[in-house]
């Protein structure tokens, strides 16, 4: 599953900023400093798919406007911390509490 979820989000953010940048090309290195990204934070051991996805978009975003790696990366890392951090913050860590739909016995 590790290995579908870092396929996965990389696929799924070059495909978006291919649709939203047309004159890219498929072998661009904007797409190889993503797979190095996404690959860091798989070492990491950060494997939850949705959130590689949204590190991974903010990875590339990142990066078109700071045109520097270390940059995108700091700022990637900023916006998948904030994400970790609203995810804990809910009841059940996904948003949706569970126990108010529990019958009452």
């Amino acid at each position: 599953m590790n290995a579908q979820a870092r396929e996965g989000a990389c696929a799924f953010a070059w495909r978006n900023y291919l649709l939203l940048h047309s004159g890219v090309s498929e072998n661009d290195n904007r797409r190889s400093a993503l797979r190095r990204y996404v690959n860091n934070l798989c070492d990491a051991g950060q494997f939850d798919f949705d959130l590689l996805q949204i590190a991974a978009v903010a990875y590339l975003k990142s990066l078109d406007e700071m045109h520097d790696e270390r940059s995108a990366r700091l700022a990637a890392d900023h916006a998948l911390a904030q994400c970790l951090e609203a995810r804990t913050a809910r009841p059940d860590n996904r948003g949706h509490n569970f126990r108010s739909k529990e019958r009452t016995a």
